[in-house]
């Protein structure tokens, strides 16, 4: 697994979010920066907590143009289930093959509770307008995941 990383240019993609709608890295891009997260599993505890941390900061996030775009390998249907039951106000995007985890390099082996498995890697890259990764998030907790995000961008 060879995580990109600032500098690197971003993978440009498209995937289906929650409504079946084909969202495309390039198109979001021209409005601003866009956060680009990768979580694990729709409807899990720590997915959850960070989805609504991020739903919360919406409007603060909003102000600063960034666009945020969660990425998990789960299919459109469970991610639709996912976005009503925790009223989420952005695009959850489906990567079941997980090319675009892949890409990114983020899927790779992980373990939990003794056993060795494949999955995705919780981290987010902030791609600013010229396709680049600008910053990786690789070190935060999942309930304060969008501080994190926040406190980086107020910074630039």
């Amino acid at each position: 697994m060879k995580t990109l990383t600032a500098g690197d240019n971003a993978p440009l993609f498209e995937l289906k979010n929650q409504n079946d709608k084909l969202i495309s890295l390039k198109e979001c891009l021209n409005s601003g920066p866009v956060l680009v997260y990768f979580y694990p599993k729709a409807s899990t505890p720590g997915c959850t907590v960070q989805a609504c941390g991020l739903r919360d900061s919406i409007q603060a996030l909003n102000d600063l143009k960034v666009t945020v775009l969660g990425i998990s390998p789960d299919p459109v249907p469970k991610l639709a289930r996912f976005a009503q039951k925790q009223e989420l106000n952005f695009s959850l995007l489906s990567d079941e093959d997980h090319a675009i985890a892949d890409a990114f390099g983020v899927w790779g082996e992980k373990k939990f509770m003794g056993k060795i498995y494949d999955g995705i890697h919780r981290l987010s890259f902030l791609v600013g307008q010229d396709g680049k990764i600008s910053h990786l998030f690789n070190k935060f907790k999942t309930k304060e995941h969008h501080e994190v995000v926040l406190k980086h961008l107020k910074q630039d």
